[in-house]
């Protein structure tokens, strides 16, 4: 899918774009559900289970049912449905390249390191100041400044955008602006707001990793499948790793080892980080990267531990050889 900046200079784009619709989707009245009201908005209509007739005694039982069926339970499920599926043919692609509470993950722990040298307070160890291209980043004490600004600003934004999912975006952030919101509007914000600093300061990926329902759903579900995409480690060349200061496993925002089988890479969310940073460090071609996506039978290897079968290993030798050729002929 491109280079490494390129990459990942796309999943940017697709994190970005996705944060700025979960907080304009409300106002915009794309998707809402107006309590005042007492139904959702979609796409800037209405959207009711279509039961009012029936709960007055005026529908049939059959048209009621019929309704909720196509109202209700289709999409809800349906989208459901979807979402599994990607995660069974693909893993967690929503979370590493969509979810914005990932994204304040990443944006957070970049942060952090950058103050500290830890991409959280549980880390056991600073990583290493050589960065996978080479640069060094030492830690900064100032950068606490922005890592706290960027927790709290993030954390109220959630709460905000959160409660103009239940009333009326206009009477949220008109009261914001007046400085008169209700008391049930004020406890709602300060609370929530509160209850996300805690956890973009103390959890982030810990919550990605042990409390997200979305997160574990869709693990389970890619874990069902076998020859579903995955990172998979070229163990023929791990020698190369050996000039490496492990970048792959620093870069990783779910602190996993991706070097490895896939059970013990349960709560991936195909960010592709680690696949960049071995990109870098190998030249950045991805073709001679040591990390790379793979599925089918190739996958079927890293969930086993045991190498691909002959046949695809010869034409991936012969892909390699090329990438290599290629490369010693710029040098």
């Amino acid at each position: 899918m491109g280079t490494r900046m390129g990459l990942q200079r796309q999943r940017l784009w697709f994190q970005v774009g996705f944060f700025a619709l979960f907080v304009l989707a409300p106002p915009l009245d794309l998707l809402r559900i107006d309590l005042t009201r007492g139904h959702a908005i979609l796409l800037g209509f209405d959207w009711t289970l279509g039961i009012d007739a029936f709960l007055h005694g005026e529908g049939s039982a059959l048209q009621a049912f019929f309704n909720l069926l196509w109202r209700g339970f289709l999409p809800l499920f349906g989208g459901a449905g979807l979402l599994l599926w990607v995660a069974w043919r693909y893993g967690r692609l929503y979370c590493g390249w969509l979810c914005p509470h990932f994204s304040v993950v990443e944006t957070i722990n970049g942060l952090m390191q950058r103050a500290s040298g830890r991409p959280s307070l549980w880390e056991r160890r600073a990583l290493p100041p050589v960065q996978a291209d080479g640069s060094r980043r030492v830690p900064n004490p100032w950068y606490w400044i922005p890592t706290l600004l960027a927790v709290f600003g993030f954390a109220f934004l959630w709460a905000v955008g959160l409660l103009t999912y239940l009333l009326p975006p206009s009477e949220i952030y008109g009261n914001l602006l007046r400085g008169e919101l209700t008391m049930r509007q004020s406890w709602f914000i300060g609370v929530a707001s509160a209850a996300f600093a805690i956890e973009f300061l103390f959890a982030r990926h810990l919550f990605c990793r042990f409390g997200c329902a979305v997160g574990l759903f869709q693990s389970l579900s890619w874990m069902a499948n076998d020859r579903a995409q995955v990172v998979g480690f070229d163990t023929r060349r791990a020698t190369l790793c050996r000039d490496c200061n492990n970048a792959c496993d620093n870069v990783c925002p779910m602190r996993l080892k991706p070097r490895t089988i896939k059970r013990k890479m349960f709560t991936c969310t195909e960010c592709a980080q680690c696949i960049s940073a071995c990109t870098t460090v190998q030249g950045g071609d991805a073709r001679v990267s040591l990390l790379r996506w793979v599925d089918g039978l190739d996958a079927v290897a890293v969930v086993t531990g045991r190498p691909a079968p002959a046949a695809l290993r010869q034409d991936d030798e012969d892909t390699m050889r090329g990438a290599l050729c290629a490369s010693l002929g710029k040098q």
